[in-house]
Protein backbone atom coordinates (compact mmCIF):
# COMPACT_ATOMS: atom_id res chain seq x y z
CA UNK A 1 0.00 0.00 0.00
CA UNK A 2 1.00 3.88 -0.42
CA UNK A 3 1.78 5.67 2.24
CA UNK A 4 -0.43 8.63 3.32
CA UNK A 5 1.56 11.53 5.10
CA UNK A 6 -0.07 13.25 7.79
CA UNK A 7 1.40 16.41 9.21
CA UNK A 8 1.17 16.09 12.70
CA UNK A 9 0.26 18.84 15.33
CA UNK A 10 1.63 18.64 18.62
CA UNK A 11 2.06 20.64 21.97
CA UNK A 12 3.40 20.17 25.13
CA UNK A 13 0.77 17.73 26.02
CA UNK A 14 1.22 16.01 22.87
CA UNK A 15 -0.69 15.39 19.81
CA UNK A 16 -3.31 17.70 18.78
CA UNK A 17 -6.69 15.81 18.29
CA UNK A 18 -7.44 16.83 14.75
CA UNK A 19 -3.91 14.60 13.52
CA UNK A 20 -5.05 11.61 15.55
CA UNK A 21 -8.58 12.22 13.02
CA UNK A 22 -6.42 12.24 10.01
CA UNK A 23 -4.85 9.31 11.09
CA UNK A 24 -7.79 7.46 11.40
CA UNK A 25 -8.60 8.88 7.74
CA UNK A 26 -5.54 7.63 6.46
CA UNK A 27 -5.78 4.14 7.52
CA UNK A 28 -8.81 3.89 5.28
CA UNK A 29 -6.28 5.13 2.25
CA UNK A 30 -2.84 3.66 2.69
CA UNK A 31 -0.27 2.73 5.06
CA UNK A 32 -0.28 6.26 7.44
CA UNK A 33 3.12 8.28 8.22
CA UNK A 34 3.08 10.64 10.44
CA UNK A 35 5.21 14.14 9.78
CA UNK A 36 6.67 15.46 12.46
CA UNK A 37 8.17 19.03 12.72
CA UNK A 38 11.45 19.08 15.23
CA UNK A 39 12.51 16.20 17.74
CA UNK A 40 10.21 13.32 17.83
CA UNK A 41 9.77 12.41 21.28
CA UNK A 42 9.23 8.88 22.45
CA UNK A 43 5.89 10.04 23.74
CA UNK A 44 4.32 11.55 20.93
CA UNK A 45 5.73 8.71 18.34
CA UNK A 46 3.74 6.58 20.81
CA UNK A 47 0.43 8.76 20.28
CA UNK A 48 1.02 8.66 16.69
CA UNK A 49 1.73 4.87 16.83
CA UNK A 50 -1.59 4.17 19.10
CA UNK A 51 -3.59 6.03 16.02
CA UNK A 52 -2.21 3.76 13.78
CA UNK A 53 1.05 5.36 12.27
CA UNK A 54 3.21 2.93 10.93
CA UNK A 55 6.30 5.67 10.27
CA UNK A 56 7.23 8.76 11.27
CA UNK A 57 9.07 11.32 9.78
CA UNK A 58 10.92 13.65 12.32
CA UNK A 59 12.26 16.77 10.00
CA UNK A 60 15.36 18.23 11.33
CA UNK A 61 15.93 21.53 9.82
CA UNK A 62 17.70 24.08 12.39
CA UNK A 63 15.53 26.97 12.81
CA UNK A 64 12.17 25.83 11.18
CA UNK A 65 10.41 27.45 13.70
CA UNK A 66 11.86 30.66 13.22
CA UNK A 67 10.26 31.11 10.04
CA UNK A 68 6.77 31.53 9.00
CA UNK A 69 5.10 27.59 6.67
CA UNK A 70 7.75 27.88 3.42
CA UNK A 71 10.23 25.97 5.58
CA UNK A 72 7.45 23.29 6.98
CA UNK A 73 5.90 23.34 2.93
CA UNK A 74 9.47 22.33 1.61
CA UNK A 75 10.41 19.85 4.01
CA UNK A 76 6.79 17.90 3.31
CA UNK A 77 7.76 18.50 -0.34
CA UNK A 78 11.06 16.73 0.12
CA UNK A 79 9.48 13.87 1.70
CA UNK A 80 6.88 13.68 -0.93
CA UNK A 81 9.61 13.68 -3.53
CA UNK A 82 11.29 10.49 -1.87
CA UNK A 83 7.82 8.45 -0.76
CA UNK A 84 5.13 9.20 -3.37
CA UNK A 85 2.70 8.87 -1.43
CA UNK A 86 -0.83 8.64 -2.51
CA UNK A 87 -2.22 11.48 -0.51
CA UNK A 88 -0.79 14.26 1.82
CA UNK A 89 -3.36 15.46 4.49
CA UNK A 90 -3.17 18.58 6.47
CA UNK A 91 -5.83 19.84 9.61
CA UNK A 92 -7.52 22.83 7.90
CA UNK A 93 -6.23 26.15 9.14
CA UNK A 94 -4.52 29.30 8.65
CA UNK A 95 -1.12 27.72 8.41
CA UNK A 96 -2.38 24.43 7.18
CA UNK A 97 -4.13 25.50 4.33
CA UNK A 98 -0.98 27.78 3.28
CA UNK A 99 1.48 24.84 3.41
CA UNK A 100 -1.12 22.34 1.50
CA UNK A 101 -1.37 25.58 -1.56
CA UNK A 102 2.52 25.83 -1.68
CA UNK A 103 3.23 21.71 -1.83
CA UNK A 104 0.72 21.19 -4.02
CA UNK A 105 2.00 23.71 -6.47
CA UNK A 106 5.55 22.76 -6.47
CA UNK A 107 4.45 18.61 -6.88
CA UNK A 108 2.47 20.01 -9.33
CA UNK A 109 -1.15 18.30 -7.61
CA UNK A 110 -4.15 18.78 -6.83
CA UNK A 111 -5.42 20.41 -3.62
CA UNK A 112 -8.98 19.99 -2.25
CA UNK A 113 -9.16 22.66 1.04
CA UNK A 114 -11.88 21.97 3.48
CA UNK A 115 -13.03 18.29 3.21
CA UNK A 116 -14.97 16.28 5.07
CA UNK A 117 -14.52 12.88 4.05
CA UNK A 118 -11.71 11.38 2.08
CA UNK A 119 -11.61 8.14 0.08
CA UNK A 120 -10.03 6.23 -2.66
CA UNK A 121 -12.23 5.38 -5.83
CA UNK A 122 -10.23 4.08 -9.08
CA UNK A 123 -7.37 4.99 -7.60
CA UNK A 124 -7.91 8.00 -7.67
CA UNK A 125 -8.33 10.26 -3.87
CA UNK A 126 -11.94 11.69 -3.83
CA UNK A 127 -12.71 13.97 -1.45
CA UNK A 128 -16.20 15.70 -0.19
CA UNK A 129 -16.32 19.30 0.56
CA UNK A 130 -19.17 21.11 2.00
CA UNK A 131 -19.10 24.41 -0.66
CA UNK A 132 -21.93 27.34 -1.20
CA UNK A 133 -22.48 28.20 2.48
CA UNK A 134 -23.10 24.75 2.83
CA UNK A 135 -26.18 24.37 0.84
CA UNK A 136 -24.43 21.59 -1.13
CA UNK A 137 -22.14 18.74 -1.01
CA UNK A 138 -19.16 18.58 -3.67
CA UNK A 139 -17.00 15.37 -4.56
CA UNK A 140 -13.81 16.62 -6.27
CA UNK A 141 -11.53 13.68 -7.79
CA UNK A 142 -8.01 14.40 -8.05
CA UNK A 143 -6.61 13.10 -10.84
CA UNK A 144 -2.85 14.69 -11.14
CA UNK A 145 0.23 13.73 -8.35
CA UNK A 146 0.02 13.32 -4.87
CA UNK A 147 -3.71 14.32 -3.32
CA UNK A 148 -2.97 17.30 -1.32
CA UNK A 149 -6.10 17.56 1.12
CA UNK A 150 -6.95 20.02 4.07
CA UNK A 151 -9.68 18.43 6.50
CA UNK A 152 -12.35 20.09 8.95
CA UNK A 153 -11.45 19.28 12.33
CA UNK A 154 -14.23 16.93 14.06
CA UNK A 155 -15.10 16.08 10.60
CA UNK A 156 -14.56 12.04 11.59
CA UNK A 157 -13.85 10.55 14.79
CA UNK A 158 -10.62 9.41 16.22
CA UNK A 159 -10.08 5.85 16.62
CA UNK A 160 -7.36 4.02 18.02
CA UNK A 161 -5.88 1.12 15.92
CA UNK A 162 -1.79 0.75 17.56
CA UNK A 163 0.78 0.15 15.25
CA UNK A 164 4.72 0.25 15.83
CA UNK A 165 6.14 3.12 13.90
CA UNK A 166 9.60 3.24 12.92
CA UNK A 167 11.18 6.29 12.90
CA UNK A 168 13.19 7.69 10.42
CA UNK A 169 15.00 11.66 10.72
CA UNK A 170 14.68 13.64 7.52
CA UNK A 171 17.23 16.37 7.08
CA UNK A 172 15.95 19.35 5.34
CA UNK A 173 18.44 22.46 3.79
CA UNK A 174 16.21 25.50 3.70
CA UNK A 175 16.42 27.08 1.00
CA UNK A 176 17.00 31.37 1.03
CA UNK A 177 13.04 31.52 -0.30
CA UNK A 178 11.93 30.04 2.46
CA UNK A 179 13.67 32.65 5.36
CA UNK A 180 12.02 35.44 3.67
CA UNK A 181 9.46 36.11 6.39
CA UNK A 182 10.54 35.51 10.18
CA UNK A 183 9.55 35.31 13.17
CA UNK A 184 10.88 38.26 15.81
CA UNK A 185 9.26 37.27 18.65
CA UNK A 186 6.32 34.91 20.01
CA UNK A 187 3.62 35.74 22.91
CA UNK A 188 2.08 32.70 24.48
CA UNK A 189 -1.63 32.92 24.24
CA UNK A 190 -3.62 33.15 27.35
CA UNK A 191 -5.09 30.25 28.27
CA UNK A 192 -8.62 30.00 29.40
CA UNK A 193 -8.88 26.04 30.46
CA UNK A 194 -10.93 25.92 27.78
CA UNK A 195 -10.77 23.27 24.57
CA UNK A 196 -10.52 25.16 21.27
CA UNK A 197 -12.83 26.06 19.32
CA UNK A 198 -12.06 24.24 15.91
CA UNK A 199 -11.26 21.06 18.21
CA UNK A 200 -13.80 21.54 21.16
CA UNK A 201 -16.83 18.56 21.47
CA UNK A 202 -19.10 20.87 22.95
CA UNK A 203 -19.09 24.67 21.72
CA UNK A 204 -21.95 27.12 23.50
CA UNK A 205 -21.94 30.27 21.40
CA UNK A 206 -23.77 33.45 21.53
CA UNK A 207 -25.22 36.19 19.63
CA UNK A 208 -26.80 39.63 19.61
CA UNK A 209 -29.41 38.44 22.03
CA UNK A 210 -26.89 38.29 25.10
CA UNK A 211 -27.73 42.71 24.83
CA UNK A 212 -23.80 43.55 26.25
CA UNK A 213 -20.60 42.71 26.94
CA UNK A 214 -21.50 41.86 30.32
CA UNK A 215 -24.42 39.55 28.94
CA UNK A 216 -21.98 37.60 27.59
CA UNK A 217 -20.80 36.33 30.27
CA UNK A 218 -23.81 34.30 30.71
CA UNK A 219 -22.45 31.94 27.59
CA UNK A 220 -18.84 31.48 28.98
CA UNK A 221 -20.67 30.06 32.01
CA UNK A 222 -22.47 27.79 30.47
CA UNK A 223 -19.24 26.45 28.32
CA UNK A 224 -17.85 25.88 31.88
CA UNK A 225 -20.80 24.17 33.01
CA UNK A 226 -20.65 21.83 30.09
CA UNK A 227 -16.32 21.90 29.49
CA UNK A 228 -16.96 23.88 26.69
CA UNK A 229 -15.34 26.32 24.23
CA UNK A 230 -16.85 29.29 23.72
CA UNK A 231 -17.76 30.77 20.11
CA UNK A 232 -20.01 34.19 19.11
CA UNK A 233 -21.84 35.25 15.92
CA UNK A 234 -20.05 37.69 13.98
CA UNK A 235 -22.80 40.56 15.71
CA UNK A 236 -20.79 40.06 19.21
CA UNK A 237 -17.32 40.25 17.77
CA UNK A 238 -17.90 43.61 15.58
CA UNK A 239 -19.33 44.67 19.17
CA UNK A 240 -16.50 43.61 21.10
CA UNK A 241 -18.07 41.88 22.84
CA UNK A 242 -16.39 38.74 22.78
CA UNK A 243 -12.79 38.60 20.70
CA UNK A 244 -12.74 38.15 17.18
CA UNK A 245 -10.95 34.63 17.56
CA UNK A 246 -13.94 33.39 18.83
CA UNK A 247 -16.40 34.18 15.83
CA UNK A 248 -18.08 30.85 14.15
CA UNK A 249 -19.16 31.68 10.69
CA UNK A 250 -18.41 32.17 6.72
CA UNK A 251 -15.55 34.96 8.17
CA UNK A 252 -14.53 33.39 11.13
CA UNK A 253 -13.83 30.17 12.42
CA UNK A 254 -15.85 26.28 10.62
CA UNK A 255 -16.80 24.14 13.62
CA UNK A 256 -18.17 20.68 13.57
CA UNK A 257 -18.70 19.30 17.44
CA UNK A 258 -20.68 16.38 18.58
CA UNK A 259 -23.32 19.39 20.44
CA UNK A 260 -23.56 23.01 19.22
CA UNK A 261 -25.57 25.24 21.54
CA UNK A 262 -26.08 28.39 19.89
CA UNK A 263 -28.30 31.12 22.28
CA UNK A 264 -29.82 34.27 21.06
CA UNK A 265 -28.26 33.72 17.27
CA UNK A 266 -30.88 34.41 14.76
CA UNK A 267 -28.75 32.54 11.73
CA UNK A 268 -27.96 34.31 9.20
CA UNK A 269 -26.61 31.95 6.34
CA UNK A 270 -23.14 33.00 6.95
CA UNK A 271 -23.16 31.87 10.30
CA UNK A 272 -24.96 28.45 9.61
CA UNK A 273 -22.18 28.24 7.28
CA UNK A 274 -19.62 28.12 9.91
CA UNK A 275 -21.50 25.67 12.45
CA UNK A 276 -24.14 23.52 9.97
CA UNK A 277 -22.20 20.34 10.16
CA UNK A 278 -22.20 19.78 14.08
CA UNK A 279 -23.59 16.62 14.99
CA UNK A 280 -26.70 18.19 17.30
CA UNK A 281 -27.89 21.49 17.20
CA UNK A 282 -29.33 23.13 20.30
CA UNK A 283 -30.83 26.87 19.68
CA UNK A 284 -32.31 29.13 22.51
CA UNK A 285 -33.84 32.36 21.56
CA UNK A 286 -36.84 34.25 21.97
CA UNK A 287 -37.96 34.34 18.33
CA UNK A 288 -39.72 31.64 17.36
CA UNK A 289 -39.19 32.77 13.27
CA UNK A 290 -35.94 33.09 13.93
CA UNK A 291 -34.10 30.86 10.75
CA UNK A 292 -31.50 28.72 13.44
CA UNK A 293 -34.48 26.84 15.07
CA UNK A 294 -34.77 25.11 10.73
CA UNK A 295 -31.20 23.34 11.85
CA UNK A 296 -32.24 22.81 15.33
CA UNK A 297 -32.48 19.34 16.91
CA UNK A 298 -33.77 20.58 19.66
CA UNK A 299 -34.79 24.22 20.68
CA UNK A 300 -35.48 26.34 23.36
CA UNK A 301 -38.40 29.73 22.61
CA UNK A 302 -37.53 31.40 25.66
CA UNK A 303 -35.04 34.59 26.73
CA UNK A 304 -31.45 33.14 26.93
CA UNK A 305 -31.10 35.14 30.29
CA UNK A 306 -33.44 33.00 31.89
CA UNK A 307 -32.75 29.61 30.30
CA UNK A 308 -28.90 29.47 30.81
CA UNK A 309 -28.61 29.77 34.14
CA UNK A 310 -31.68 27.32 34.71
CA UNK A 311 -29.11 24.81 32.42
CA UNK A 312 -26.21 25.52 34.70
CA UNK A 313 -28.06 24.90 37.62
CA UNK A 314 -29.63 21.87 36.37
CA UNK A 315 -25.83 20.73 35.10
CA UNK A 316 -24.42 21.35 38.39
CA UNK A 317 -27.02 19.41 40.71
CA UNK A 318 -25.81 16.42 38.03
CA UNK A 319 -22.65 16.65 38.80
CA UNK A 320 -22.62 17.17 42.09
Amino acid sequence: MSEVLVLAETTAAGVRKPTLELLTVARALGEPAAVVFGEASEAVVAQLGEYGATKVYAVNAPGLDDYLSLPKAEAVVQIAQASSPLAILVTSGPEGKDIAARVAVRLDSGVVPDAVSVAVDGGNIVATQTVFSGRWQARSQVVRGPAVVTMRPNATAAEAAAASPSVETVEVTLSENSKGAKVNSREPKVSTGRPELTDAAVVVAGGRGVGSQEGFAVIEQAADALGAAVGASRTVTDQHWAPHELQVGQTGKTVAPSLYLAAGISGAIQHRAGMQSSKTIVVVNKDAKAPLFALADFGVVGDLHKVLPALIDEVGKRKG
